[in-house]
């Protein structure tokens, strides 16, 4: 408990999945959360769930790849809890396609939310946990198809690659200059989110072949990648940045 006492976190798509896992988390040990999401009712009973554990949170309606709701969402967050000292860019789709067939339009729709969303959490993230004066953590959480290839998902490969390397470069900026800010990437194997659970053909048929994919014989669960973004936010983390923490079942040992 109080791993993270005395901290403000701002978690996007924090309404379900592993960013509501990450937020109740983050709130468990101790920080306030700002929950930012696009669906609003989901938010609202995320921060519920915080509040009802005796938490603090509140609910951004947030477009990730949008840079004046990034702008608006920091500016209010800090204005409200004085300061952000953690942000975990998570909000993330995924539509299926190939290199030859993916069409433009889905292409530029997953890059504009996995990748240039991360991009502007990245960039505002700085600049809200330099205002606090005493450095922070940004977590970008990438995927192991930021790592390895798969032939039916073009655009997601290409942006959570893009997310990995995005991370490396903004994390020896931040060392460079001297802001106390720390940037690092998590990269899950398969968890059983609506994301993945409502994904084309029969989900239990899905769920079996995935779970072959994973050499300790089970997907994962949301709070396993919640628990690496709460390390990586406190202050056992302080001599890592520009890393990656895989969270996968042993995917990418194989």
């Amino acid at each position: 408990m109080n791993r993270l006492k005395d901290k403000v976190a701002l978690v996007t798509g924090g309404a379900l999945g592993l960013g509501r896992a990450t937020v109740l988390l983050m709130a468990r040990e101790g920080a306030t959360i700002a929950v930012t999401d696009m669906r609003d009712d989901d938010g609202a009973s995320a921060v519920a769930e915080v509040e009802k554990a005796g938490g603090t949170a509140c609910f951004f309606h947030h477009n990730v790849s949008s840079e004046d709701d990034w702008i608006k969402v920091v500016d209010e967050a800090v204005a409200k809890y004085g300061r952000l000292d953690i942000f975990v860019n998570n909000a993330g789709i995924a539509i299926p396609g190939n290199a030859e067939d993916a069409a433009l339009a889905d292409w530029q729709r997953v890059i504009s939310v996995n990748l240039d969303g991360v991009f502007l959490g990245t960039k505002h993230g700085i600049r809200g946990i330099k205002q606090g004066e005493r450095g922070g953590s940004i977590i970008n959480i990438s995927s192991i198809e930021g790592l390895i290839g798969d032939p039916d998902l073009a655009a997601y490969n290409a942006s959570k690659g893009g997310v990995r390397l995005l991370t490396k470069s903004a994390a020896l900026h931040c060392a460079r200059t001297g802001t106390g800010v720390r940037v690092n990437s998590i990269h899950p194997g398969f968890v059983w989110t609506p994301m993945v659970a409502n994904g084309p053909g029969d989900a239990e048929a899905r769920r079996k072949a995935l779970i072959a994919l994973h050499p300790v014989g089970h997907l994962g669960e949301p709070d396993d990648i919640g628990w690496g973004a709460v390390y990586l936010a406190s202050d056992e983390a302080k001599f890592i940045t520009g890393s990656e923490l895989v969270i996968d079942g042993g995917y990418t040992a194989q």
